[in-house]
């Protein structure tokens, strides 16, 4: 179902829009560039995709230990 909505943006914007894409797809157009921002399933496919990758998780781990570490020097 879809639903219609009327948005301000930037002249610079709107003529690039203009431009590039034809009247009969902007809609989509811009659905389709706006959907990953806003879709629980895209949010969600996102996580499980930095979960996998085990080098980033190891140094986001890390991360969270020397920071929990440092708040516990500064807070005895």
């Amino acid at each position: 179902m879809h639903k219609r909505m009327t948005i301000t943006i930037d002249e610079e914007v709107y003529r690039g829009l203009h431009r590039m894409v034809s009247p009969r797809r902007r809609s989509q157009f811009i659905e389709d560039a706006i959907r990953p921002l806003v879709s629980q399933e895209a949010l969600e496919e996102g996580y499980r995709a930095m979960a996998a990758n085990e080098e980033e998780e190891a140094e986001a781990r890390e991360w969270m230990e020397g920071m929990v570490q440092d708040f516990n020097d500064e807070a005895w």
